[in-house]
């Protein structure tokens, strides 16, 4: 693994510039699974904290090994709460999504937990991040100007809150949860309803008049379904996830093989 050290964040310019940045998804909590997503060319992984069985004692070597393999290394934590967003950070990750943003209030908590005073009111701890009590200062001035912060917009009234949201000082950019916010509506998974879909219009109409960049999680394994966001204007994609590359290609090549036998 590389020495760890805060570069300039790539994945930040990205988003202050809209260029097209892909990662993926992290819920399987092993090195080979990381090294095996790092040859395919992703950007940056999201650890998944919030519905992944990962321990937060598993994800300082987690961020070490996306990093190590050339990769940005972002968490996605359980909810908007101060410890778990210090303890991610103070374990060297380059950024967080925070999950159900829902309105401006949230995403100033959020931003709060993530910096220093005074933009801030992260408490101050001496881990990985900081190089064990050698880089507080370099550190500082990093979480400052280049650490990542993503509103994950998965609920209907995200919606409705959306400009005031994207006003907050800090809020680098945002992802949509598409199932989560079907849910929100009473239709779980069900994108192609049409009120769902205005949801999302609406939300592409806001971040496009604001010009904000555009984040989406794309569950399917299908690189298609990717390019159509792509196409969109939506350039912060995570491309689906680790057991969904792994079970549809499974799946895929056995029924080819079994219509064969």
């Amino acid at each position: 693994m590389k020495n760890f050290s805060h570069n300039n964040s790539i994945l930040k310019g990205k988003l202050k510039n809209h260029e097209l940045s892909i990662g993926s998804w992290l819920t399987i909590p092993h090195q080979s699974v990381i090294e095996i997503l790092g040859s395919a060319g992703f950007e940056w992984l999201t650890i998944d904290l919030e519905h992944a069985a990962i321990s937060i004692e598993t994800v300082m070597n987690l961020i070490g090994h996306i990093q190590g393999n050339g990769m940005q290394a972002l968490v996605r934590v359980s909810k908007n709460e101060e410890v778990v967003i210090k303890r991610v950070l103070d374990a060297g990750a380059d950024g967080v999504i925070v999950p159900m943003i829902k309105n401006k209030e949230e995403a100033i908590e959020a931003v709060n937990y993530v910096k220093y005073p005074p933009l801030g009111k992260r408490g101050v701890g001496l881990n990985r991040a900081q190089k064990y009590g050698t880089s507080f200062d370099t550190y500082q001035k990093w979480v400052k100007d280049e650490v990542v912060i993503i509103a994950q917009i998965e609920h209907i009234e995200a919606v409705n809150n959306l400009e005031e949201i994207f006003s907050v000082p800090g809020i680098d950019g945002i992802i949509v949860g598409p199932y989560d916010l079907s849910a929100s509506m009473g239709y779980p998974g069900e994108y192609d309803r049409e009120d769902v879909q205005d949801a999302l219009a609406r939300i592409d109409a806001i971040a496009k008049k604001l010009n904000k960049p555009l984040g989406f999680h794309v569950i399917d394994s299908d690189h298609s379904k990717t390019l159509e966001k792509i196409n969109k204007g939506y350039s912060f994609l995570a491309f689906s996830l680790d057991f969904f590359f792994l079970g549809d290609k499974a799946r895929q090549e056995m029924k080819l093989l079994k219509s064969k036998l």
